[in-house]
């Protein structure tokens, strides 16, 4: 559905997983399972959008992978 970069990752002080997405500032969501948290994040992802949209800022184009391990 969005191809931008999500970065997944657990967090023992959140007891989540934690999904950043790099490209959107700010864009960030959880969930208590890896699933739950990309689904969650879609959900973000898609407000993110919504919200630039309707303040007329700009979105940026998804880059692809960012970060290499």
């Amino acid at each position: 559905m969005f191809r931008y970069e999500m970065i997944i990752y657990w967090s023992e002080k959140d007891r989540a997983y934690i999904v950043e997405v790099p490209e959107l500032r700010g864009c960030m969501a959880d969930g208590a399972t890896y699933q739950e948290a990309i689904a969650n994040a879609e959900v973000v992802i898609q407000e993110w959008l919504e919200t630039a949209e309707e303040m007329g800022r700009a979105i940026p184009e998804p880059r692809g992978r960012l970060v290499y391990a």
